[in-house]
């Protein structure tokens, strides 16, 4: 499991979204970008079904997952 919390695009807060990874000021869980991706969507698909969510937000959490996988 990643250690998000070092990613700045996201947050943790008790009680909302029962305490998942959710990208900042959002009820979007973080896993739901992996899920789309995975089913073949895009990011810009993603952007648009997820309004709350900024381009900025999706690429920090992309390259704080692609570090991640780098540093195991």
């Amino acid at each position: 499991m990643l250690d998000w919390s070092t990613c700045a695009g996201v947050e943790r807060v008790a009680g909302k979204v029962s305490g998942t990874w959710l990208f900042r000021d959002t009820r979007v869980p973080v896993s739901a970008l992996f899920e789309n991706l995975e089913n073949g969507a895009t990011i810009e698909d993603f952007l648009r079904w997820f309004p709350g969510v900024t381009r900025e937000q999706v690429d920090a959490v992309l390259a704080h997952a692609q570090r991640s996988l780098v540093d195991a």
